[in-house]
């Protein structure tokens, strides 16, 4: 763990070194990633049944890549009545949540010779990938599900890996409470590829959304522009503003919280009182030996975590939208006089009794954000991911005369002839 002044000379450098963490993807990723997509391409099914045998240690047979009706069946009665419950309300409160997100087309006639609009309509085909690795996350499954299908996303296709054939049921439930169409039992960059140009068995979707290793990545970002994505999410990362109030357990606790991810986590806290953060720093130490993840989220902590000593809270403050975290916590007593402050953050917790584990699972807003700085351009994922707009444009006789000049001139100075010739071939009756 790195104990940090803003104001020591060395800042700078001792800062970088954390928040770069997983910064670079490493040409040998890259290529690796191609070649795999290069052969789903080519190969279809059979590559991703080759590549599931190797990275899953999973053989599957032709025609055995998607998971069952049967199976999800399966799953909801290996799962308790309470489990499914929680499931439940998080499914509910999600949905309410989105739906508040909806936008609807709308036309104007503010001119009577001319309708103008903007079309919303939804994405036919979306791919939601859920990672499968370290952890299970039926979480992820909801956060992407949901605002698909409350968008009026068509058919949701989900791609999730099951090593050694285990799939968490707690994941199936909550696919089929998120309205999730069909579930295929692959990972990594060749389930990226194969939603994105499609096989024998997989559909190819519009969009790619969900989280996943560097591979699932870089697989994103190689096939972007193919096919729609969310956004390039790296390690989590959580900051919190402190003025010295609360418990230090809590907000120790709120830092582990991320540290358990992985090891390029990155968990901060920065604090107007020395005294309180050294609280802190110790309390984390004494929770970690009680940790089941307690080797990642050491790792994590030791090497990407940090106290950081401000002057005052603006201080704090202007670190923070400088940094753009994904996850920001203003454990203060007056969380909502610094929340006009707040110009870069994924998502913000308010207060002490707001922990970011509520907004990961139960909260409402969705828990799939951008990371790495990049809260400074991209927002959380939301029903607006899932819709495109199109603009709606009518002119009646009168109205092209009116305005047609105008236009004409316009392409005159671009020097673009035929633009305006398209105007004024109605309007003059030039070259009928």
């Amino acid at each position: 763990m790195n104990f940090l002044d803003i104001h020591d000379s060395d800042f700078e450098s001792r800062l970088a070194a954390i928040i770069s963490r997983g910064e670079e993807t490493g040409k040998e990723v890259e290529a690796a990633v191609l070649d795999i997509i290069a052969d789903v391409r080519t190969r279809g099914d059979e590559a991703l049944i080759a590549y599931t045998e190797k990275f899953d240690r999973l053989r599957l047979a032709a025609g055995k890549l998607e998971i069952t009706r049967n199976e999800i069946d399966q799953a909801f009665a290996a799962a308790a009545d309470d489990d499914i419950a929680a499931l439940e309300r998080a499914v509910e409160r999600v949905r309410r949540f989105h739906g508040k997100q909806r936008h609807e087309s709308w036309f104007t006639t503010d001119e009577p010779d001319i309708v103008l609009g903007q079309m919303v309509r939804p994405l036919q085909k979306v791919g939601i990938y859920v990672p499968g690795g370290k952890a299970s996350y039926p979480s992820s499954v909801i956060m992407n599900a949901v605002p698909a299908k409350v968008a009026g996303v068509e058919e949701v296709v989900m791609v999730v890996p099951t090593p050694y054939g285990e799939i968490n049921p707690h994941v199936l439930v909550a696919a089929r409470l998120s309205g999730v169409d069909r579930i295929f039992r692959i990972g990594g960059a060749q389930a990226v590829a194969a939603l994105a140009y499609g096989t024998e068995t997989v559909p190819k979707v519009d969009k790619i959304t969900g989280p996943g290793n560097i591979f699932v990545a870089t697989a994103k970002k190689l096939v972007f522009g193919h096919v729609g994505i969310d956004m390039i999410a790296g390690p989590s990362e959580i900051l919190v503003i402190s003025d010295g109030s609360g418990d230090p357990g809590h907000i120790a606790a709120d830092l582990l919280s991320q540290a358990e991810h992985d090891e390029l986590a990155s968990s901060i806290l920065i604090t107007t009182d020395r005294s309180f953060g050294e609280l802190v720093a110790a309390e984390v130490d004494r929770q970690l030996k009680g940790l089941s993840r307690q080797a990642i989220a050491g790792k994590s902590w030791e090497k990407y975590g940090a106290v950081i000593i401000a002057g005052n809270l603006d201080e704090a403050i202007e670190f923070s939208n400088r940094i753009a975290p994904e996850h920001l916590e203003l454990a203060v007593l007056n969380p909502f006089e610094m929340l006009p402050k707040i110009r870069n953050a994924g998502a913000i917790f308010l207060g002490h009794y707001t922990p970011e584990a509520a907004g990961d699972y139960l909260a409402g807003p969705n828990h799939t954000l951008p990371t790495a700085g990049t809260a400074r351009f991209f927002s959380p994922l939301s029903v607006d991911d899932f819709v495109k707009k199109s603009s709606v444009v009518y002119f009646s006789e009168q109205g092209l005369n009116r305005l047609g000049n105008t236009i004409v001139k316009i392409a005159e100075l671009e020097g673009l002839e035929a633009h305006g010739k398209s105007v004024s071939i109605r309007t003059r009756g030039e070259g009928a």
